[in-house]
């Protein structure tokens, strides 16, 4: 009798210890998507942020839902049909296709007083509020956008955008991260600040970009920032990223392996705490 008690009393202790377990659902954009499509990089990534997350806490079920090229805005506007599922966790990781697009940023206000979708901070608002109707007691986390060189699609070159080191519209990529640094503070949410975190600088994305020489006319590789305004001709040169300029980015925009690991890396410490 005395045993079998014993061995009740270890049972509750173990499975009352028991990791609990969570639903993360990740709304993002491209670098979110490809975490379940890697065939479209090229085959140049091998696990995406979801993936490793979930490897690190295996009861952790994931949700991808990363829409390729989407802003802040659209997502806050079709919110209702992305048939987004009532989850536990719930990520953003949005803002650099909204930059890169010109629109408006708005102010903290435009958050704080619901503003709608004319900015992206109105739009993170209906985003956050969408979540809380489908869970209020969900936990959010918010994510910045990373820094970006120049972008060139490795399926199609003419799909190209120039790096965050100029502002776009009057706009800096950094001004998008402190945004999203101001509403986390004000909502008390776990924030992961991707845009100034070390190792993912301009310099660090790729290690060059391989482009005609104006003066000669022959290849070269240009380290950071001295490629800025040499031309890239999508219909004559060849893709200016080969294997070797991967770093941080394989495109100049969207995380290589290295890149996934150290986003990754950062949400580690959010979810140990969530599975406490």
């Amino acid at each position: 009798m005395k045993k079998t008690f014993l061995i009740l009393v270890f049972l509750m202790f173990y499975l009352g210890f028991e990791p609990k377990p969570l639903t993360w659902v990740a709304i993002g954009d491209s670098i979110t998507y490809l975490n379940d499509n890697p065939e479209e990089t090229g085959s140049r990534i091998s696990k995406g942020y979801l993936t490793l997350v979930q490897e690190k806490f295996p009861d952790l079920e994931v949700v991808n839902k990363g829409y390729n090229g989407w802003t802040a805005i659209r997502i806050a506007q079709e919110f209702a049909k992305l048939e987004i599922p009532k989850a536990e966790v719930y990520s953003i990781f949005l803002g650099t296709n909204d930059w890169w697009r010109g629109n408006s940023l708005g102010t903290v206000e435009d958050y704080k007083n619901a503003t709608g979708t004319g900015t992206v901070a109105g739009s993170f608002r209906e985003i956050v509020n969408q979540i809380r109707n489908l869970n209020p007691e969900a936990k959010i986390i918010l994510i910045t956008p990373m820094k970006r060189v120049d972008f060139v699609y490795i399926n199609d070159y003419k799909n190209n955008a120039l790096g965050s080191y100029r502002d776009k519209n009057g706009q800096s990529l950094e001004a998008f991260a402190d945004l999203l640094k101001a509403i986390a503070q004000l909502e008390g949410i776990a924030f992961v600040d991707l845009y100034h975190q070390k190792g993912m600088d301009h310099a660090d994305l790729v290690k060059f970009k391989r482009l005609k020489d104006p003066g000669t006319g022959e290849y070269k590789n240009y380290r950071y920032p001295d490629f800025i305004d040499i031309p890239f001709d999508p219909e004559k040169d060849e893709y200016p990223y080969p294997q070797k300029s991967i770093g941080v980015t394989y495109d100049g925009l969207h995380p290589s392996d290295k890149g996934y690991r150290l986003i990754s890396k950062d949400l580690y410490p959010i979810f140990k705490k969530l599975q406490k």
